[in-house]
């Protein structure tokens, strides 16, 4: 037997799913103008019935709201095959039902046939009942729930955004477990103000069934009676077993949508499947047991059937019998005593937080209940390092210590102190940005980030001292400042081998190639991480990582080897960088230049084979070095200046060496790292 060839062009008429969803859509618009056979009109009232049951077991089966997010789309789209269907049915009532009850379609005349069972008010009766039903209990009640969800969604979402904010910030979630939690939030939130909108449509379509169902039936007894010439008993009959069937038929299919959109819109606050969720809420042993002896009580009530109520009696008093020992089984596993609790492998002691910020038990509210400022203040410190220096911090973890005083806190970088302030919330931190104690009342402290004279003041007093000029500060702020220069300091620490290889990673496809040239070919990670650790141990950013590992490179073509030959290469290739981190507000560098005689004391002072060279100067001469240093830095202070210390390259780690030892946030840099576009402006010189 052959196999069937079709034509090819079979293959071209084949529509594709967004175009098949468009002509489906066209159809039913069409169906309001064009009039249908009545064997088409079964087709398009067995896919309404068919596509309602399917719509009412997948919001029975669904997990959670979200898992049906297509919902109002599909609401609106059963909505429109009903209306369509009405319409089309309304139209072969009117114009052929004269001629009998299959005048309609067979499906109309089934639906009425089983309805009214030969008497037409039983069915008419019938017929309003569930009509009422859908339309004042299910659909009323579907859409003020939708409503109210909606609103609730909205409301809530600011809190929930940052909730995630603050897991974030604490590292309990990662960048793309927030990421995922705030799609589904704002996904969330557009199903449930979807779902309101959505409501409106089942309450619209319950109303113009009702509509046509009285057209049906009023205007079908006219044109009966007045065009056919039909007695006006035959044209109640007839026209009221097409209505009834008409109007069943289209009211099912809404009843079972309106029922799956009430379970939709009650689904936010249950978990699981509905069978589960009601099976386990439901089938506790002393609610059956409860309801076991009420169906009992009411069998022995004289005139009541004493069978359907013994029956419901039994069947719940065995259920809640099962469900108690079972619960007696898992209440004696759960007390039995157990055994010692495994010891914690020796490992777990090993583990080290890299950043750890303790708070005494009086500066809890800082991190605790919708205090959310340390945190906010935490995340913008991770992004702004990012940003500026090329490198995510590790998660800093808040946690409680009772053995601080009540107003303290310390940042611990890898389990080391690394500093230690104390705080007065809700009291402000008022600064005074020339170094003058403040002229306000309150206790005389200094401020934990640079040693400034401060004063901690009422929060009545702060327009007062910003109209003095004075820096103020809450509790908050204090921390997360002194928290950020810590970083600052101890950044080339926190830059571990692992978090090289990390940044490494994450560079773009297009500098891959420049990775696995250099690595391990040339240059180790370990040089690469020292190298890093180097550049932010002067806080140079890494962030141009590319231009870093370039660098590098041409380091390892030229034959250099030490560390200090390495990282001068890597600062020249970064001149620009450097440079523009230099510049003043006024967009020249401003420098102090070291004079030819030191220049001269400093070469002659290096010792050692090639590369190994180290400083032996005397320590008297060192004495007068940052003597003159001192003079040099603290003139261009008094100007306003925020000068760098310029050498010649030979000399340069040497010289930061030394000014490292007492004045750590000065640049000293090499003349070649001085672009040559870049504006300089000497202001002394260091004699």
């Amino acid at each position: 037997m052959k196999a069937l060839v079709l034509p090819h062009w079979v293959g071209w008429a084949k529509p594709s799913g967004d175009v098949a969803l468009g002509l489906g859509v066209v159809l039913l618009v069409a169906v309001l103008v064009v009039p249908l056979p009545s064997w088409l009109l079964d087709v398009g009232l067995a896919l309404s019935i068919t596509s309602s049951v399917l719509v009412l077991m997948v919001a029975l089966f669904m997990q959670k709201p979200l898992d049906f997010s297509a919902f109002p789309t599909v609401l609106l789209l059963t909505t429109l095959l009903r209306l369509a269907l009405n319409v089309a049915t309304t139209r072969a009532i009117l114009t052929t039902g004269h001629e009998g009850p299959d005048a309609a379609g067979a499906v109309i005349s089934a639906f009425g046939a089983f309805l009214m069972a030969g008497d037409v008010l039983v069915g008419l009766i019938v017929f309003a009942i569930l009509l009422i039903v859908n339309f004042v209990v299910v659909t009323k009640g579907s859409g003020r729930i939708a409503e109210v969800a909606a609103r609730f969604s909205l409301d809530a979402m600011p809190g929930k955004q940052m909730a995630i904010d603050s897991d974030l910030s604490a590292g309990i979630l990662t960048e793309a477990e927030a990421k995922r939690r705030r799609k589904e939030l704002e996904d969330e939130s557009a199903f449930y103000g979807a779902m309101d909108g959505a409501a409106k449509f089942v309450r619209g379509d319950a109303i113009a069934g009702l509509i046509t169902t009285a057209i049906n039936l009023f205007a079908g007894i006219a044109i009966g009676t007045l065009r056919h010439g039909l007695d006006f008993g035959e044209a109640i009959t007839t026209f009221s077993f097409l209505t009834v069937g008409d109007g069943l038929v289209g009211q099912i299919p809404a009843l079972l949508v309106s029922v799956a959109a009430g379970i939709v819109v009650t689904k936010g606050g249950v978990d699981g499947r509905a069978d589960k969720a009601l099976a386990l809420q439901l089938g506790g042993p002393k609610p059956l047991g409860l309801a076991a002896g009420a169906a009992a009580f009411m069998a022995l009530l004289p005139g009541m059937p004493a069978i359907p109520f013994l029956a419901l009696a039994g069947g719940a008093g065995w259920m809640a019998r099962r469900q108690w020992r079972a619960a007696r089984v898992q209440e004696t596993v759960s007390t039995a005593p157990a055994g010692p609790p495994p010891e914690p492998p020796a490992s777990d002691a090993l583990k080290m937080d890299l950043l750890r910020l303790e708070l005494g038990y009086g500066l809890l509210s800082l991190a605790a209940g919708d205090a959310t400022r340390l945190s906010d203040q935490i995340r913008s410190l991770r992004r702004t390092t990012a940003q500026e220096m090329g490198f995510v911090l590790p998660s800093v973890r808040i946690q409680d210590n009772l053995q601080l005083p009540p107003d303290t806190y310390v940042v611990r970088v890898k389990e080391i102190e690394a500093g230690r302030g104390v705080l007065k919330p809700p009291l402000q931190m008022a600064i005074d940005p020339s170094g003058a104690p403040p002229a306000l009342p309150g206790e005389r402290v200094q401020e934990p980030s640079f040693g400034l004279p401060a004063a901690w003041i009422e929060e009545t007093l702060r327009e007062e001292a910003l109209a003095m000029g004075y820096t103020v500060v809450d509790s908050a702020g204090v921390l997360a400042t002194h928290l950020t220069e810590i970083v600052r300091d101890t950044m080339p620490e926190l830059l571990s081998f692992a978090e090289t290889q990390k940044l490494l990673d994450e560079l773009p496809a297009e500098h891959r190639r420049l990775v696995s040239d250099l690595i391990p070919a040339q240059a180790s990670m370990g040089t690469v991480q020292r190298v890093l650790q180097s550049l932010l141990a002067e806080r140079v950013s890494i962030r141009d990582l590319p231009t870093i590992l370039e660098g590098i490179q041409d380091a390892a073509a030229a034959g250099t080897r030490s560390l200090a030959g390495i990282v001068a290469t890597v600062r020249v290739r970064l001149a620009r960088q450097i440079s523009d981190a230099a510049r003043a507000p006024h967009g020249a560098i401003p420098i102090i230049a070291l004079s030819a005689e030191w220049e001269r004391d400093f070469a002659e002072a290096l010792a050692g084979p090639g590369e190994e060279k180290q400083l032996a100067m005397a320590p008297s001469r060192l004495g007068a070095f940052m003597a003159a240093l001192r003079d040099a830095f603290d003139s261009a202070s008094n100007a306003g200046e925020p000068a760098v210390l310029v050498c010649s390259g030979g000399i340069r780690a040497h010289v930061r060496a030394v000014v490292e030892r007492f004045r750590p946030q000065t640049a000293v840099l090499a003349h070649a790292e001085i672009h040559a576009r870049a504006r300089i402006r000497t202001i002394g010189t260091v004699a």
